[in-house]
Parts: structure tokens; sequence; C-alpha cells
């Protein structure tokens, strides 16, 4: 329609949509305010008006990337299994099905989680996100542990949560190399030392005469 105008917060989602876009093809290196400018077909002007430059550009492509994978998000579904490990097992088998099912984007939060190695604010902003999506997780592994806390003698909330994010963020790294990657396989080995933990942390409880003989490695001659 003629002499209508765009509202801002669309022109943003353009600008970020088109960055996007070239980050998944070519990585952050191709984010340049002239090639989103010209991915979204617009001026690069209009790009720097919204977003100033590059630099300011790329975090704010990250702070989308980070919106839509580390944000928790759990069901009714999901809260109304009465068994805090079931519970538990189901929202790994959420994430675990939703990461893996962006490749791209994954590939693309892994390169951010790079560059923060160098970049401050890249790496504050990861950590950050990342700290959150942990402790999203800690209410349900501290009912776990309340609910049985024999299968998990020795382990705390804060060990559980960190075993539980590891999974699923391992299967999305292992869903970005091997797109025919079995989730149903890869949760079911997951629950697998999830129960096995019970068994492991009962003998590391226990005092270290009475787990048995110890073998050594043989010596190289």
């Amino acid at each position: 329609m003629p002499g209508t105008k765009i509202s801002e917060v669309v022109r943003r989602q353009q600008i970020i949509a088109a960055a996007y876009e070239l980050a998944t093809h070519g990585g952050l290196n191709a984010v340049t305010i002239r090639d989103v400018a010209a991915r979204a077909e617009m001026s690069s002007g209009l790009v720097s008006f919204h977003f100033g430059t590059k630099d300011q550009l790329i975090l704010a492509l990250l702070d989308w990337v980070l919106e839509t994978t580390t944000a928790l998000s759990v069901g009714s579904e999901i809260k109304a299994i009465d068994d805090p490990l079931d519970r538990l097992i189901a929202l790994l088998r959420q994430e675990m099905a939703r990461l893996s099912r962006e490749p791209q984007r994954i590939r693309l939060f892994f390169e951010f989680w790079s560059a923060g190695i160098w970049n401050y604010d890249v790496g504050n902003r990861m950590r950050d996100e990342l700290d959150r999506y942990r402790e999203a997780f800690r209410p349900m592994a501290e009912a776990v542990l309340v609910a049985d806390p024999s299968r998990f003698a020795g382990v705390s909330a804060a060990g559980l949560t960190a075993v539980a994010v590891s999974f699923i963020k391992g299967c999305a790294v292992q869903s970005m190399i091997d797109p025919t990657l079995d989730i149903g396989e890869f949760l079911a080995a997951a629950e697998g030392l999830l129960v096995r933990q019970s068994h492991t942390a009962s003998l590391m409880s226990r005092p270290a005469a009475s787990r048995g003989p110890r073998i050594l490695p043989a010596r190289v001659r």
C-alpha cells in the first residue's frame, strides 16, 4: 500500500533475519553492513541507523540466537508428570529434539562461543545466558534428589543440572555433525547413564577399602 511506513520493530527483524542467513551460510565474517543491507533489500544507511556498527549488529544477532536457543519452556504436559526423574527426562527429550532440529543455528551458536573467547562482550553474553539456562533446570534437579536421595548419593543439584545440560548440548553437537542421529537412541543412552549414576555414586560414597580391589595400569617396560 503506497505511503505505508514499515515499523522500526519490523525493520530490525528484517535486518536480523538477513544477518542470520548470511552467518549460517558464511559464518560471522560474512556479516557486514553492506551485505546485510543487500540481503534485506534496503540501504546500508538504514542498517546503520538501526544498529550503528557491524559489532553492534553482531551482538544483536547473538541476542536473537540466544533467545531462540537457550530459552527454556516447560509445558503443562511435562509439569503434570508426577515422578521428578521422569519429569527431568521428559524435559531432556524435549530439549534434545528441539535443538537437534536446527543444526545451522547450533553451528552458529558454537561459532559465537568460540568468538567469545576473545571478544569480551560476546563472551559475557554467552556465559550469562548459559548460566540462566542451567539455573532453569535446577528446580527439577533438586526435586529429583529429594525424591530419591539414595539413587544420587553424593550428587549435588548443581552437578545433576550440569550433567543434564551436557547431555542436551552434546546431542545438539552430534546432530550437527551427523544429521541422521537417532535422538531416541541418544536419549536412551542418557537415561541409562542417569540410572547408572546411582550405582556409581553409591560405590564412591563407600570407604575405599570396601570398593573392591583396585586395578592398576600395567607398567610399560
